[in-house]
């Protein structure tokens, strides 16, 4: 056993802290139950926060995520909730794509086969990032199924694009992902994030950080998911495709509340405004204290702009 997994808090100890340095006690830690899935081609790994009679919410990470990005935030929600955490397709612990298709499409099926496998109806749907274009996507087609649509710090881009942003432009997320594929410890990978992230604690990054990384046969360390196939996707295209989605919001009927962090780079006032006043039904809302991964950067602030919109949501059924 490496120094750093001798010194790495138990997954209880560390959802413990982090709770408390979110300032989110008091709160019930519990540990959740993991569930595999086979459908569409591929096995599938979900993560259970328990009360199976309540609504279901169905959660869906960023690319290069898991669904332990969701931890903090379930756990404020599992009271009223029953929270499912999605690990898609080439990442954690879900298969990889053996086509190597990992365009909003194929993500979007894979979520209209789980929620038939699962029997969900009338539940909720949250996304962040890529999660949240696989969110929007499948509620062009399935908005009857939906309870409410929460998007983290995810829209479709500029409706009209200027020229100077017909290509793609370079952010610090991306060029954090397409840093160095493998270093030699965990602790490495925290620096890494530490320095990407300054608001992140090197305490719970030691623990959550292996929940995203898996160790080599040499020993050195690499993320856990599909990085050549993901981050060798056209982004020309995916942005095109991306903002094509604009012309379906109309059949979005579903509540839908776009939360932007305060501190991102990926989602301005601006877009976001223009999203949210663009669907049928749509609201929006900044966190504080956050950047683009608002669950991870502020998961209070998270819970506390969700918490409301479902709740009132659900008095609407």
């Amino acid at each position: 056993m490496t120094d750093t997994e001798t010194a790495t808090l138990s997954e209880l100890e560390h959802l413990d802290l982090a709770a408390a340095v979110a300032g989110l006690q008091p709160i019930e830690i519990r540990l959740p139950e993991h569930i595999s899935v086979s459908t569409n081609g591929l096995r599938f790994h979900l993560v259970d926060w328990g009360n199976p009679e309540k609504p279901t919410i169905l959660f869906l990470h960023g690319v290069g995520l898991t669904a332990r990005t969701w931890d903090l935030v379930c756990l404020g929600l599992r009271q009223d909730f029953h929270c499912l955490a999605l690990d898609q397709r080439g990442h954690g612990d879900t298969q990889w794509a053996t086509d190597g298709d990992y365009d909003t499409e194929a993500l979007t099926a894979d979520v209209h086969a789980l929620v038939n496998e699962l029997e969900l109806d009338r539940f909720f749907l949250v996304g962040h990032s890529m999660g949240g274009m696989v969110a929007l996507s499948y509620a062009t087609t399935a908005a009857a199924r939906l309870r409410g649509l929460v998007l983290v710090d995810s829209a479709p881009g500029e409706r009209t694009p200027s020229p100077s942003s017909a290509a793609p432009a370079s952010n610090s997320v991306f060029n954090f992902m397409a840093g160095p594929a493998e270093l030699d410890s965990v602790d490495d990978f925290v620096e890494r994030a530490v320095a990407f992230n300054p608001l992140r604690d090197r305490r719970l990054l030691r623990r959550s950080l292996l929940y995203n990384l898996r160790q080599l046969p040499d020993g050195r360390w690499t993320w856990k998911y599909d990085r050549g196939h993901i981050l060798g996707r056209d982004r020309a295209k995916m942005v095109a495709r991306r903002r094509a989605l604009w012309d379906a919001l109309p059949a979005v009927r579903t509540p839908t509340l776009v939360v932007r962090g305060a501190r991102s780079e990926s989602l301005s006032d601006a877009t976001a405004a223009e999203f949210a006043a663009s669907l049928p039904d749509g609201r929006w809302e900044i966190v504080a204290d956050a950047g683009h991964t608002i669950q991870g950067d502020n998961p209070r602030g998270l819970l506390q702009a969700v918490g409301p919109f479902l709740s009132a949501t659900q008095l609407q059924e």
